[in-house]
């Protein structure tokens, strides 16, 4: 039975004993590498796979380090000829503490490099361009800044500050939690813009596999690999537009080093290219993690930042606007009214206490889904507080004193201790620190939410 499941699954297994031959191998591994199982089972590792060397060799490596190697992408061509992608996990066999051998597991992702590289060649083939002017079907522009709905001065004072950046063509990096809206602020910022006519192209960078994200940025050369053809990438799509990559944190630091040239001078160079490109593109980027708890990890490069943090912006999560909770909820309201077909007139006095009091964790795509939950099921004129999801009904009103929660209550203390501490030592962070004992970079994290640059 065990032998039939791992003969199922939809990865590749091979693994190796302390003497490196093979003890398993199943057949999605021989397909990846264009063999059959019985040419490598039981058999030394490097004698079927000459390419490999003790030190190039993943298998070999775990059991030599005793430490497993996560998620290492790997391209090869196997017997064959056909060039696979691969990422792999590899994982040293213990034994009463001894090392008895090694496991690799291999998804493959040729099949989704495929399917990408077919979707840019689709929106090169639907797209309606003269050699100036580039519109890409498949990336609608859907929102304006009409379509932020806020009554909080801060976001008032945000939306001011993006009508007029719209006005250039500068970089800009959008910082929020998930939910809070930053691809509306773009795509807002993008319709403002002297681009509107032009292509709005976005990608999430952690959507796609590293492996691929290369050959989507910048397009491919015909042969550069087996398959290959002429292909533009998303920044030759964009010319005279605007290119928003979002999560731009997950990409690998060698295309951050890549992206980071193409943003100097925008030129661009096809994988397995000699030809470059002079390209247009408005730059804009986004996280949904804490820009200096990046740098300071060291998954976005500092040069890179700079250059892409010209011009920055912080969407507040919802629970730092509880003024534009009741304003969204009423316009979600009326948004699936004229979806469902429904005459709804609003929420109970019991709901609106309840969502007010909600922390928001997926902010406003969490109270949009909220509201379109409790309409399905709604039978009244009105939300009633049985109608929302249970995990939020079921917080009615809990830790709320004279209106202000807990956490509000202990989140402005805390405001007011970092305050009189950073007046205390004319802004200097380290000294700050130590007088509150907290690590440098919590505090950096703390006066950066509760905006006390």
């Amino acid at each position: 039975m065990l032998n039939a499941i791992l003969h199922s699954i939809d990865e590749g297994i091979h693994a190796v004993d302390r003497n490196g031959m093979t003890v398993y191998y199943n057949r999605i591994a021989a397909e990846h590498d264009g063999l059959d199982v019985h040419d490598v089972l039981g058999k030394p590792l490097l004698s079927v796979f000459p390419s490999l060397s003790e030190e190039t060799s993943t298998l070999l490596q775990v059991m030599a380090r005793g430490e497993p190697i996560y998620n290492q992408p790997q391209t090869y061509r196997n017997m064959k000829g056909k060039l696979i992608d691969t990422v792999n996990t590899t994982l040293p066999l213990y034994s009463e503490g001894e090392i008895i051998g090694s496991l690799e597991i291999a998804k493959d992702l040729s099949r989704v490099k495929d399917l990408s590289l077919k979707l840019l060649d689709l929106q090169a083939k639907v797209d309606d361009r003269s050699a100036k002017a580039k519109k890409v079907t498949g990336n609608e522009r859907l929102y304006t800044f009409d379509h932020i709905h806020s009554s909080s001065d801060e976001m008032k004072e945000l939306i001011h500050k993006a009508e007029k950046v719209a006005h250039t063509s500068s970089p800009v990096f959008v910082y929020g939690e998930t939910g809070t809206g930053k691809e509306l602020l773009v795509q807002s910022i993008h319709n403002a813009s002297q681009r509107r006519n032009q292509p709005f192209i976005s990608q999430n960078c952690a959507a796609i596999p590293a492996s691929l994200l290369e050959s989507i940025l910048f397009g491919t050369a015909k042969g550069s690999f087996t398959g290959a053809e002429e292909r533009e990438g998303f920044f030759e799509l964009a010319h005279g537009g605007t290119l928003f990559l979002d999560e731009v944190h997950t990409l690998p630091v060698e295309l951050q080093a890549k992206l980071l040239r193409v943003l100097e001078d925008g030129i661009v160079r096809r994988v397995g290219s000699n030809q470059s490109y002079q390209t247009d593109v408005r730059i804009i980027t986004a996280s949904n993690e804490n820009p200096e708890k990046l740098l300071s990890e060291n998954r976005l490069r500092a040069d890179l930042y700079y250059r892409l943090n010209v011009v920055s912006f912080r969407l507040p999560p919802l629970r730092e606007r509880r003024s534009d909770i009741l304003l969204l909820t009423e316009h979600f309201i009326s948004m699936f009214n004229y979806k469902f077909n429904k005459l709804l007139a609003g929420i109970s006095k019991e709901t609106e206490a309840v969502l007010v009091s909600y922390d928001w964790p997926g902010n406003i795509r969490e109270l949009k889904h909220a509201v379109e939950a409790a309409m399905n099921i709604s039978d009244t004129d009105t939300i009633e507080l049985n109608h929302l999801p249970s995990y939020i009904s079921a917080r009615k009103s809990q830790n709320h004193y004279c209106g202000m929660s807990l956490k509000d209550e202990v989140e402005k203390h805390e405001r007011s201790l970092i305050e009189r501490a950073l007046k205390q030592t004319d802004g200097n962070v380290k000294k700050t620190a130590r007088i509150l004992n907290v690590p440098r970079q919590t505090l950096q994290y703390k006066i950066s939410k509760y905006h006390l640059e």
